[in-house]
């Protein structure tokens, strides 16, 4: 998604939410500050098949996956890469705001995986903490202006973000698992009402403003 095609949809999430796009460029500045130095790439060299398997974070996503066998690029979000530990997967790409569980996300970026790390108006805390964890391969992304070293390619959760990452880079075919929108997963300090807006939201950017040219598969 170009960044003039996501404008209109931030603008959305703004007012819908209450956010200030003052706060995600601050998170921004911070980032880029803290990253100057790290292994930043360039959109040529990242490389994404036309079959992509985008793992999210819902509590289905062990079943998920004994039901459909991830294929081509695989592309993890936030705090499912730990899940994926555990079953022996590793991921291509990682797509994170630092939220989670972030061992096994380093861990991931050590091993080679491609990590998008995005700032935004409440995650500065966890960019002062963990961004500098990541010593493998980074790409900077932000939700408001891009700029030569950060990129947007939309999106608004890790999960919906990753799928808009996968498209961009060429994607045709995308399995999506541990995707639920009509569940949120519990999580400590969460509203639930909040998570379920933003979950309305990844929903909408999947399979509304990322459908055309591609296919998605999701497990029954």
């Amino acid at each position: 998604m170009l960044p003039e095609d996501w404008e209109p949809i931030y603008e959305e999430i703004l007012e819908e939410f209450g956010y200030d796009r003052s706060y995600d460029e601050s998170s921004v500045r911070l980032l880029k500050a803290l990253m100057m130095n790290s292994d930043l790439i360039s959109d040529d060299e990242i490389s994404v098949q036309r079959d992509v398997t985008v793992f999210g974070c819902s509590d289905s996503l062990e079943g998920d996956i004994g039901s459909a066998a991830p294929r081509g690029t695989l592309i993890a979000s936030g705090s499912s890469v730990g899940t994926l530990k555990k079953m022996g997967i590793f991921p291509d790409i990682i797509v994170t705001d630092l939220d989670g569980d972030i061992g096994p996300q380093t861990e991931a970026s050590q091993r080679g995986a491609v990590t998008f790390i995005h700032a935004h108006g409440d995650n500065s805390e966890l960019i002062q903490r963990y961004a500098q964890e990541f010593l493998g391969p980074v790409v900077l992304t932000t939700q408001s202006r891009p700029d030569n070293i950060v990129s947007n390619y939309g999106g608004f959760t890790d999960g919906d973000r990753a799928v808009c990452i996968a498209r961009h880079f060429g994607a045709e075919n995308i399995l999506l698992l541990g995707f639920d929108f009509d569940r949120p997963s519990e999580k400590e300090g969460t509203d639930p009402k909040v998570k379920a807006m933003k979950l309305r939201w990844a929903k909408k950017i999947i399979f509304d403003h990322n459908r055309k040219g591609v296919s998605f598969e999701m497990p029954r």
